[in-house]
């Protein structure tokens, strides 16, 4: 499944990248040393985290993308450093685990 399947149903507003990266799997952490220890590449990661540091863990993980959730704001500057490393950063207003829930229900259908 791709980013782009769910964007509408999980209410994903794209900030930053493309929704052409296929996701395989699903991550929800805030602490970025136990995300680089345990996401894995290809996952949709979902973090309350709003700085620049999430961009690194991305990098080294090979995430298929980061949502930020709760329409927590996301700071220009993290929007243009994501832009600069092509990292997809997308905000949506649901919690972490009803994301998760949702995205994953969707999966299902579309597989």
């Amino acid at each position: 499944m791709k980013i782009s399947d769910i964007m509408d149903e999980c209410k994903l507003k794209l900030i930053t990248g493309s929704t052409d990266r296929e996701i395989k799997g699903y991550y929800a952490c805030d602490l970025l040393s136990w995300a680089i220890s345990h996401a894995n590449e290809g996952d949709l990661w979902v973090t309350v985290m709003n700085n620049i540091n999430i961009l690194a863990v991305a990098s080294l993980v090979d995430v298929a993308c980061i949502v930020i959730p709760e329409d927590i704001e996301i700071p220009d500057s993290l929007k243009e450093k994501a832009e600069e490393r092509e990292v997809t950063l997308l905000s949506t207003p649901m919690q972490a685990a009803e994301l998760i829930i949702k995205a994953h229900e969707l999966s299902k259908n579309l597989g």
